[in-house]
Formats: structure tokens, C-alpha cells, sequence
């Protein structure tokens, strides 16, 4: 056998082909357009020793450049990941993300989960959690079809135009495909209109209305008596969060939210070229069972002695998965690790702490490119904690050079669109690095 690592024989692919009927493995390719088919040999270099392996891609390393500060967010957010986080998750007993089945071997996994459970209710305000999911954007798609899956006769859903566009055009897929109509809730200068949302809720078809906090451009949203008029309209109120500014703001439960969605990314996972992240869902009793995904519980075993079990699951994930609320089997449980060993480290005090220093220097910046007479705030009345949007009064072109400016000086200025430039800040950007941003794009 020339690749042992390849267990399927000439005779055993032969024996699988006349099985479903096909001629050959092409034919399992038949339905992709020929004009999409890739008609030679893959470009694929000779086979290398690992000495050589590790030169390889040295060098292409090199070609990425460095940055030494960010102010990108925009949903994606660069803390600092203390050191013992890394310490603990690269030990070989949490070094997998595959799903414990056997309890009996797996009470370390079930444990961490437990108080992964445990702490992501206590920053959410809400009453239970799931043991993760993939990311916030995919988390906040299933508290969508949760929320028709709980309403009666129901399935349309409302999204605010504040939310996140990458989330909503996921939301908008998600949609199409399982026959839920997504409407958008105009927004007023920044925030969710509440009028439009009223007169949406008027039609009395609605299972749920999701909204953000804080919102795409950073904005803290009021949203006093909004859970009493949408569960009085008998909809659910969805609320998807930047995780560590929970350490700071109303939690979703205090709101009268019924689901709590977000990445947990911003909790020190690091940026990462866009992943791994870790999706979390909390909602409250009341709706646990159609909570997707798994639940861990704590009980005792025969001995009397505390261990942990899955404890909530639906069945039809596994054996009748074309009736399912959510096919969500296996999530990445060790970035849900990543997130318990953070907030374990951080507790109350650290992670206020982090919220507070972003706060302190988002808000010195924008003071301070507002003071220029270049700059203006595009929401000036309303709150933001770690992250604005300006507008660049001299113009595109001007912000575009001066972003390049900013970049040449190994810093990422921020999310620009326009003339337009979203800026976060987090505990991770020096004194230095924020006086170099502003000289830069006030120059």
C-alpha cells in the first residue's frame, strides 16, 4: 500500500463504487460543472524532510507583516491573552475538542464545561447556558430558529439594522433555507428605531426580535421596556453581545432578554487571522429544552461523590436529525476551555479593569480627533464604551492616505469605509501607540 494512512484498497473503493451504482470516482463529481473542474495535476511540491518542512514555511512567515498595535474591531477584538491561559489549554488532556461521551473517563472535560456553563450565565444575567457553540455570528443564527421553534404558528423574525452586517447576511442565509422571514428594524441615528419596531410588532406574526449590545458602531443601546412590549406581542427578545463588555454594562438578563448570543473572542482569545472562536448561548428555564447543543450537569455518583454528566441533549441530533431544531452536535470545547481559564484569571475586578482602560482610551481619542477640527463624531449624543466611528471632514481621499501613514508605522488604524473610520481600543494599546494614532491621522 503506498500511503498506509489511505485505508481503502483498489478493491474496497470497486466494492463502495458498484454499491451506489458509479463507475468510477469521477462520477461522483458529475453534478459540478465541467468548466469548474480542475483538468491537471495539483501544484504541489516535492516532498520535503522536516528540516526542510520547517525552513518552507519560516520563510513564508516572513512574508507576513507585522503590526505592533490595533484598533481594528468591528466584532473582533485584540486583548491580551495572559500566558497561563496558553499553559493550560496546551495540556494533552484538554488538547482536544471531541465530544466526551463516556463520563466515566471524561469528568476533567465535563468539569471545565461545567464552569464554562456556570460563569458565561453569571456575566449574561441569564438563568442557564449551552457548552458553547462555533461563533457568535452561527450562535446568534440559532437563537433565530429557536425563537420560531418556541413561538406557535409563527416565523418571522425581527433583526435590527444595528446588528452587525456579517451577522445579519448570516442570519439572512439561515433564513432562506429554513423558511423563516428575517425583516430589519430601521435604525435612528445610531440605534434601533423603536417606532419602526412597534409598528413591525403591530402585525402580531412575530417570533422574535434580536438586537445588539453594544451595536455595530459601538453604541450603547437603551433598551428600557423593550422585553415588556415584545413579550407582550408574544415574540422572544434576542440580544447578541460583545462578551467582555458584560464586565461592565446590563447584562442581557437585567434587559428582560430571553436568549444571550455573542463571541466569546473578546474573553483573551487571540485575533487569530479570524479564528477559532467560541460561540455562547444563554437563555432561561423556561425555554432550556430548546436550547440547542448540550448541557452539562453536576450530580453524585454511587460513592457519593460530585461528577459531572451531559445532561441535556436532544435526541434528535443524532437519530432523527431531519426533525431537529438545530443540528449542532460537536462544538470547539477547547476554546471554551480558553474562555473559563480567562475569566477564572480575570474574575469581576479583572475584567472591569479591561473594560475600563479601553473606555478611558477610545474615549481620549476621540476627544482628541474631534479637538483637530478634522474629525467629527458621526453619533455625538449617543454612549459608547471602547469603540466610535468618525467621519474625516477634509474627505475619503484624505482618510485613505492617512490610514496608509498609520500603517507604515506598524499600526492598524482602525476599520475604515468611506470616509468614515470605526476605532476600538482595548487594555492592550500602549500611551505611545495611541499618541502615534493620533498624530498620524491628525497630521
Amino acid at each position: 500500500m503506498a500511503f498506509k494512512y489511505f485505508p481503502h484498497t483498489a478493491g474496497d473503493i470497486a466494492h463502495m463504487l458498484n454499491t451506489i451504482g458509479a463507475q468510477s470516482l469521477d462520477d461522483l463529481y458529475s453534478d459540478i460543472p465541467d468548466e469548474l473542474q480542475l483538468h491537471r495535476d495539483y501544484d504541489l511540491p516535492r516532498a520535503m524532510s522536516e528540516h526542510e518542512l520547517r525552513e518552507f514555511f519560516g520563510a513564508l512567515s516572513k512574508e507576513n507583516r507585522h503590526f505592533d498595535a490595533c484598533f481594528m474591531g468591528c466584532g473582533v477584538y485584540d486583548h491580551y491573552t495572559p500566558a497561563v491561559v496558553n499553559e493550560i489549554t496546551r495540556r494533552s488532556e484538554f488538547l482536544t475538542s471531541y465530544t466526551p461521551y463516556q463520563a466515566e473517563i471524561s469528568q476533567g472535560t465535563l468539569q471545565y464545561i461545567f464552569e464554562y456553563q456556570t460563569m458565561m450565565s453569571r456575566l449574561t444575567g441569564m438563568e442557564v447556558s449551552n457548552a458553547s457553540m462555533y461563533d457568535g455570528t452561527t450562535a446568534t443564527a440559532e437563537a433565530m430558529m429557536m425563537t420560531v421553534a418556541s413561538a406557535r404558528k409563527r416565523n418571522r423574525v425581527l433583526v435590527s439594522s444595528t446588528v452587525a452586517e456579517g451577522v445579519r447576511s448570516v442570519l439572512r442565509t439561515y433564513a432562506h433555507y429554513h423558511g423563516i422571514t428575517l425583516d430589519e428594524i430601521a435604525e435612528d441615528d445610531g440605534v434601533t428605531s423603536r417606532t419602526d419596531l412597534e409598528a413591525k410588532l403591530q402585525a402580531g406574526d412575530v417570533a422574535g426580535v434580536i438586537v445588539a449590545q453594544p451595536n455595530r458602531y459601538g453604541i450603547v443601546e437603551d433598551y428600557t421596556g423593550w422585553s415588556e412590549q415584545i413579550h407582550a406581542a408574544k415574540a422572544m427578545m434576542v440580544m447578541h453581545c460583545v462578551a467582555s463588555t458584560l464586565g461592565v454594562l446590563r447584562t442581557p438578563g437585567e434587559w428582560g432578554a430571553d436568549v444571550a448570543v455573542g463571541d466569546g473572542q473578546s474573553l483573551g482569545i487571540p485575533m487569530g487571522y479570524g479564528g477559532p472562536y467560541v460561540g455562547f448561548m444563554c437563555t432561561t428555564r423556561q425555554h432550556i429544552r430548546k436550547l440547542p447543543g448540550r448541557i452539562v450537569g453536576a450530580t453524585t455518583d454511587a460513592l457519593g461523590q460530585r461528577s459531572f454528566v451531559l445532561t441535556l441533549q436532544a435526541r434528535e441530533q443524532h437519530i432523527r436529525r431531519e426533525k431537529a431544531t438545530s443540528n449542532i452536535c460537536s462544538n470547539q470545547s477547547l476554546m471554551a476551555l480558553f474562555v473559563t481559564v480567562y475569566l477564572a484569571l480575570m474574575g469581576d475586578k479583572g475584567l472591569r479593569e479591561v473594560c475600563e482602560r479601553g473606555y478611558a482610551g477610545a474615549h481620549h481619542i476621540a476627544k482628541r480627533l474631534v479637538a483637530s477640527e478634522r474629525y467629527r463624531l458621526v453619533y455625538p449624543t449617543r454612549p459608547f464604551l471602547n469603540e466610535f466611528v468618525v467621519e474625516c471632514l477634509d474627505g475619503e481621499a484624505a482618510l485613505e492616505q492617512r490610514c496608509k501613514a498609520v500603517m507604515e508605522h506598524s499600526i492598524l488604524p482602525g476599520v475604515r469605509q468611506g470616509n468614515r473610520l470605526t476605532i476600538a481600543v482595548t487594555e492592550k494599546q500602549s500611551r505611545d501607540d495611541i499618541d502615534s494614532l493620533l498624530r498620524l491621522l491628525t497630521a
